[in-house]
């Protein structure tokens, strides 16, 4: 009785095996270049992952992401002259100019005259720099360690932003056309 169990068995696991045959209907010579083609694409990715990985063919020195000397000077923009949207205006003034802006909005008190830049962290060359870019003479240092910024501008009522030619804005469809009709 062993030796018919056997046969059963023996016809269910080809049966089995029969199943697992990828893509039973194709030719051999086209899966084994299927799986070629498959193989060399994994390797080049593979390949280029390992090539970024590897000393001197990384990204650029100068790349500001990939420098660690790269610092970005944290700025906190605060409206203390009660106009309207200045701090808007100030944020986008300097994120053009290549400062991090991580916080805007009103000041405590609404009532300065003048405005100042205030240094939180004792880099009264990064105030300098901030300070220069919105066209603020007054610069301050009160270094603030819970703050979390570099540099505080307070707004008084005597800014003004100058008043700059804005970029063009065109729609994306006027972009795709532009586009179609440069070819």
């Amino acid at each position: 009785m062993a030796a018919p169990q056997r046969h059963v068995a023996g016809r269910q696991a080809r049966r089995v095996a029969r199943r697992l045959v990828i893509f039973p209907s194709m030719s051999r010579a086209l899966r084994t270049t299927l799986l070629l083609l498959a193989s060399a694409g994994l390797l080049v990715l593979v390949g280029s992952a390992l090539v970024r990985w590897l000393p001197g063919t990384g990204g650029q020195v100068d790349d500001p992401l990939l420098s660690p000397a790269a610092k970005r000077v944290t700025v906190d923009v605060r409206n203390a002259g009660g106009v309207d949207g200045m701090a808007r205006a100030a944020t986008g003034h300097l994120r053009s100019a290549g400062f991090d802006v991580v916080g805007i909005g009103n000041a405590a008190r609404m009532d300065l005259d003048s405005s100042v830049v205030i240094d939180r962290v004792g880099d009264l060359q990064a105030a300098a720099e901030v300070a220069e870019a919105l066209g603020i003479a007054r610069v301050a240092s009160q270094p603030d360690s819970n703050l979390f910024v570099d540099v505080t501008v307070q707004l008084g009522a005597d800014w003004r932003v100058e008043r700059a030619e804005p970029p063009e804005r065109r729609s994306a469809l006027d972009w795709l056309r532009g586009l179609v009709g440069s070819r």
